[in-house]
This record gives C-alpha cells, structure tokens and sequence, in this order.
C-alpha cells in the first residue's frame, strides 16, 4: 500500500517522538555489553587456560552466537527458554519480554566479546608476564596490573566496533513487541503511513549517536596509546633506535656465522 506524500516537515517532527525511546535503546545497549563482557571472560578463559571440556564447550558457545542471526536467536530464547524451564518446574512466562532481549544481545555480545579478550591477552608479550612475576606479583595481579590494561588498549577498536553494531542491532528487539526506536517508528508509520520520513529521522538519529560513540572511542584510544606514542617520538627526536627482537639477533648471530664458514 502507498504511503501519504512526503513532507520533509514530518522528519523535524518526528526527531522528538522517536527520542523519547532513545533511553530504552541505549538502556539495551548498556545492559547488553556490561553483562556481554561477563560472559565473554567466562568463555575466553578455558579457551586460554585450555580446560579440555570447557574449552570445547566456549568453542561451541561462539560458533553458535557468531554463525546465526540475532534475529533468529531473539525467538529461540524468547520462545524456546521458557519451554526448557518448564522442564525443571521453573515459570517464567511472566518475565518481561525485555528481559529475554537483554539477555539475548548479552550471549550474543559475549561470544564476540569473548574472542576480543582472548585475542588481546595473546598479543601481550609473555615476557612482561614473566617479569612481573620475577618481583613478587601473583598470577592475578600480573593479569590485573600488567596484562589486562594491555589487552583493553589493544582490543579497544574491536570493542567500539561491537558497541556500535549492537546499537543497530537493537532495531530487531521490535520484533518482539519492545518499544525502543524502532518500535516506536513502526507506530508512527501505522499512524500517519509517512513511510520514507519516519526511516529518515530513524536513520538520521542512529548516525549520530554513531557518529558521537565511533569519536569517543577515537578519544580514549587516543589517550590509552599517547605513553606508547610519546615514547616513539622521544626516540625519533633523539635519534634512538628500537631495541632488536631476539629472533632478530638470532638471525642476525646466524647470517654472520654463515659468512665466516664461507670465507
């Protein structure tokens, strides 16, 4: 069915309509990596520390959440949990509908979360672990203290990344009767059938906020990595050098002896 004539005035009135459920998405949002990060270390560490049952069950766990969509996973919990409860006598069929939603973005989150964090931790050179534990740090300590802030530096584009597509991600949870943005520009369009300046003030609205977290992280990234940054331009402006790997040297001792064997 055709939609009414486009009227460009109904784009600046509807920015404040569909903002008033703006609280409710980034509630979504919050809520979903806070608890995504949770259940991303939970996952990542028998994959790291290679718990043999463990591991293999985190590997299923994130095959699963990153090879379906999260539209399909948003009916398996909604639908699918409750019936599994009621086998252990457990009723939930009064939950709130946005419960299963936080929950379904934050398993969905965690299984990308949970290869951000494992990813970083590796990248961390393991001689820092080992130095940390030559002066008298614990295994926690080294992790918290040494590793951890490391890993978040490293990982920190890939993490801005996930906040940003799980925004997007949260115009499926409408699919389920909440009322977020794009929930509500559904009603807005069944009201007045402006179809194409509903999805333009919908759009305009999600490249902002966009828009505003990709420059935020921009910023912290910024800050994490000024240390390692300065340094480097210490050393250009005094004409240091970077201190050679020991594969390098290896491979450095190895063509020399190479070349004496020859003469």
């Amino acid at each position: 069915m055709p939609g009414a004539k486009f009227d460009i005035a109904y784009v600046f009135d509807y920015f404040p309509k569909l903002l008033s459920t703006l609280g409710l998405t980034l509630t979504i949002v919050g809520w979903s990596i806070l608890l995504g990060l949770g259940f991303g270390f939970l996952v990542a560490l028998p994959r790291l520390y290679k718990v043999p049952i463990l591991q293999r069950v985190s590997q299923v766990y994130v095959s699963f959440f990153r090879g379906t969509p999260i539209l399909i996973q948003l009916f398996l919990i909604y639908y699918g949990l409750p019936e599994l409860l009621k086998l252990v006598h457990a009723d939930v069929t009064r939950t709130p509908v946005l419960v299963f939603v936080v929950l379904t973005y934050s398993l969905h989150a965690g299984a990308y979360l949970s290869e951000m964090i494992r990813a970083g931790v590796t990248a961390v050179d393991r001689g820092q672990v080992e130095a940390a534990y030559s002066v008298g740090m614990s295994g926690f300590q080294a992790f918290v203290r040494i590793v951890l802030p490391q890993a978040f530096a490293i990982s920190l584009p890939v993490f801005a990344n996930l906040v940003i597509a799980t925004l997007k991600d949260t115009s499926l949870a409408f699919s389920l009767g909440v009322m977020e943005m794009t929930g509500k520009a559904q009603t807005l369009i069944t009201l007045s059938q402006h179809f194409v300046e509903t999805y333009i003030a919908l759009a305009v609205i999600y490249f902002v906020i966009s828009f505003a977290l990709e420059k935020v992280f921009l910023l912290l990234e910024r800050r994490l990595l000024k240390h390692d940054r300065r340094e480097t331009d210490s050393g250009k402006r005094f004409g240091w050098r970077r201190a050679p790997s020991l594969r390098g040297l290896l491979a450095k001792t190895a063509r020399a002896q190479e070349g004496r064997s020859r003469a």
